[in-house]
């Protein structure tokens, strides 16, 4: 059988967060939060200086400049300029790609088996 997480199928924000925070450290509701935005606070600042994020065992947010470049647009066929922008990529640790492999086939063989 599946264990689910706390937040198995929900969208975690930062009062989700906040809240898990609360009962695992025992920090206030106010404290909490501001641990949290805090957190991220400091994950967005250091991508605002185009520096990499790494999450220790889980991986890393690394930003990439794209440039600019030809396109078409999908609903008419038309081509398009596509803009240079900057964009933010996720690569997993070895340790989480190890993870979610385990976990993967745990499930194949509940779901199967």
């Amino acid at each position: 059988m599946k264990s689910k997480s706390l937040w198995s199928g929900k969208t975690v924000t930062r009062e989700t967060l906040s809240d898990a925070v609360q009962r695992a450290v025992g920090l206030s509701s106010s404290e909490s939060k501001t641990l949290v935005r805090l957190v991220f606070a400091e994950i967005a600042a250091t991508w605002e200086s185009g520096e990499t994020v790494k999450l220790s065992s889980f991986g890393s947010f690394v930003l990439q400049q794209k440039k600019e470049r030809h396109g078409r647009n999908p609903k008419t066929g038309e081509p398009a300029r596509i803009s240079a922008r900057r964009i933010l990529r996720f690569k997993p640790s070895p340790n989480l790609k190890k993870q979610t492999n385990v976990l993967q086939a745990r499930y194949a063989d509940v779901d199967h088996g």
